[in-house]
């Protein structure tokens, strides 16, 4: 199941913030409006798994307000987040390059490699699922850094590159 599909669809504001630099707020928002206790991405997208229809309701109504609220702040569109997303990814860039630091590629290969040992244990019954939850909590951990570390080295896709190219003209 797409959950973040789910989110973006329901709740364009919220899931265009969760993008980006004001994901921790909009991802505590949602779940403060849907009653769920803990305000992580993961939590979140637990409770929209097993959503009833007045939970997604009480989505499409916390994105109404988060609209607003971001709209007091400055944010006129969905598409003013989504360049303050681009602009955050290409600040992250540009300071990697002129800095010329080797820790955000240690850390990502780190990040690669402890992903491929959890997968091969538990391919070949080094790690028992059934055991330790620790271990998928590791492995949930881990997917999220590769996929951050993936974003952060190549992008994101086509896509979302051409969906870049044309906020550029628009800002022309």
């Amino acid at each position: 199941m797409d959950v973040e599909g789910i989110i973006k669809t329901v709740a364009p504001w919220l899931g265009t913030a969760m993008g980006g630099p004001l994901g921790g707020m909009a991802v505590g928002w949602a779940c403060e409006k849907l009653g769920i206790g803990e305000k992580t991405t993961e939590a979140l997208k637990q409770g929209l798994i097993s959503a009833i229809p007045e939970q997604m309701l009480a989505l499409k109504q916390a994105d109404l307000e988060f609209s607003a609220k971001m709209q007091e702040l400055g944010f006129k569109q969905v598409s003013d987040l989504e360049a303050l997303a681009v602009e955050d990814r290409k600040d992250a860039r540009t300071t990697m390059a002129s800095i010329r630091s080797k820790m955000p590629a240690i850390l990502a290969s780190v990040s690669f490699a402890g992903f491929f040992v959890v997968i091969f244990g538990l391919l070949f019954g080094l790690f028992h699922v059934s055991d330790s939850p620790i271990v998928m909590m590791l492995f949930g951990t881990l997917v999220g850094l590769v996929e951050s570390a993936r974003n952060f080295w190549l992008g994101t896709s086509s896509g979302s590159q051409i969906k870049t190219d044309l906020l550029a003209q628009k800002n022309l």
